[in-house]
């Protein structure tokens, strides 16, 4: 079982303006909730630790994590309100975030909320996003990572979130404390150009990362594909060449299936992850990859199941 730690919110998908009004779509989301619901489509037992609004949009986010398999037991409800994320779309496919969340309940968890011993069929836990970084929910997930760091896989992707901490020093100081703890890192250039203001290339961060103790690192690079970093190496893989409705959930869909493909090849242990040779990360990557190039030609957050991806997969290792 993965636990899946974060926020789930409501995306309010908005369309160019119409006289005085602006449509508006209101969908289930949050990076950490996409994760949930694609590990779950994917196959994996998976469970979601996250404070949910019993205000009706959070009515929906437990709803909808209920109906896809995702177990409930680490939820924590609350009477704050839920956030709300708008979403605008460029033409290009890529969105823009404004966040509405100041002391709403996916940010208030504090330490005496979390579960004070985790069951033993509990593998990995993945953070990401900003309650890495707000408080008290950022404070208390780093603590819980560094408690469990030495038995479990610790996942973490930054998915960094400028318009939510517009103090990128105090995001890096947060983010800090949960790379030191951290197996498996995946981010994407974005990221990183964000994170040091595009003054380090993708392996100087990658080699960082690695110092701060990670086994695996896999930064995303869009329709380039993916590379990655270990103490073996580096190897990059292609992207799939597909016609991209929007990039919402690409990330996710891609830190879901590492950590799927993990969990099915039963590496999904540090120790393991350590010893990958680049052979094996490079089918971790095109895994993954395929996986994203799915969500991508669809519009919003729609990961792919299990067999969506091995179809797909499956065409890539044909022989030419």
């Amino acid at each position: 079982m993965i636990l899946v730690c974060g926020e789930a919110l409501i995306d309010l998908f908005v369309g160019p303006p119409e006289g005085t009004e602006m449509p508006a779509r209101a969908v289930a989301g949050g990076s950490p909730f996409n994760v949930a619901v694609g590990l779950a489509r994917l196959g994996v037992e998976t469970a979601f630790l996250g404070g949910i609004s019993r205000d009706r949009f959070g009515t929906l986010l437990a709803e909808i994590l209920a109906k896809e398999g995702v177990e409930d037991r680490f939820l924590i409800r609350t009477d704050r309100l839920s956030t709300i994320s708008a979403v605008a779309t460029a033409p290009d496919g890529q969105p823009s975030y404004s966040f509405h969340g100041e002391g709403a309940a996916d940010r208030s968890l504090e330490l005496a909320d979390l579960p004070a011993e985790l069951p033993p069929e509990i593998q990995a836990l993945t953070f990401g996003s900003y309650t890495m970084v707000v408080e008290p929910i950022g404070s208390s997930f780093a603590a819980l990572a560094e408690r469990e760091r030495e038995r479990r896989v610790i996942s973490v992707d930054p998915n960094l979130r400028p318009t939510v901490v517009g103090d990128m020093a105090r995001w890096s100081a947060a983010a800090e404390r949960f790379y030191r703890a951290a197996t498996l890192i995946k981010a994407s250039d974005e990221d990183v150009r964000i994170a040091w203001g595009g003054k380090v290339s993708l392996a100087e961060a990658g080699a960082y990362w690695l110092g701060c103790g990670a086994r695996l690192v896999v930064i995303t690079q869009g329709e380039q594909g993916a590379v990655a970093f270990s103490a073996a190496g580096s190897v990059a893989v292609p992207g799939r060449p597909v016609v991209v409705r929007d990039t919402v959930g690409a990330g996710d869909t891609f830190h879901a299936a590492l950590l799927a493909q993990l969990a099915k090849t039963g590496r999904l242990r540090p120790e393991a992850i350590a010893a990958l040779d680049l052979p094996a990360i490079g089918e971790l990557l095109a895994y993954a990859t395929a996986a994203a190039a799915i969500t991508v030609t669809r519009r919003g957050a729609d990961l792919p199941t299990a067999a969506e991806v091995e179809a797909s997969w499956s065409v890539l290792r044909q022989p030419p």
